[in-house]
């Protein structure tokens, strides 16, 4: 009997489902702005928190986001997808860490360091334009591994 429980455990904490799926967080819910999101990597959530659905629309709000690595990062590079009605519209590739560049807290870390931010953040978005949109971002290091994916949905009415 405990060969079988000590199976199911190791089975349970070593074979990843996949049917993972993470719950849908809320961002923010005011008036006539919502925003909620989902990590779209099957073996790691994220913590993401602003101080209200306001102050996105100011040129700079605060933020607080928390992770584990699960992946080291030399390089890291940030791939944004913009979609509308099941549409992309707008993608954006950026590299934001390079072996010898440390434009960021982050860039450097190694696998099962934590990653914490609270501060400022500046999108320049002055409007959101009414509509439903989901804004898909994914970090990936130097090996192409996903160290971060995130489905924002934007919800303007």
């Amino acid at each position: 009997m405990k060969m079988l429980n000590a199976a199911i455990l190791i089975l349970v904490l070593f074979y990843p489902s996949l049917s993972t799926k993470w719950p849908t967080h809320t961002v923010c819910k005011e008036n006539d702005l919502e925003i909620y999101y989902k990590s779209c990597d099957p073996m790691q959530d994220f913590a993401l928190s602003i101080d209200g659905c306001s102050n996105i629309l100011m040129n700079t709000f605060n933020i607080r986001a928390a992770m584990v690595l699960r992946h080291s990062i030399k390089e890291l590079s940030i791939n944004i997808n913009l979609i509308l009605n099941g549409k992309n519209i707008l993608a954006y590739s950026q590299k934001l860490c390079e072996p010898n560049g440390r434009r960021f807290i982050f860039c450097g870390k190694k696998k099962g360091e934590h990653i914490y931010y609270e501060g400022p953040v500046t999108l320049g978005i002055h409007e959101i334009p009414q509509g439903e949109y989901t804004v898909s971002v994914t970090l990936y290091n130097e090996n192409h591994l996903t160290v971060a994916c995130v489905d924002f949905t934007i919800k303007k009415k």
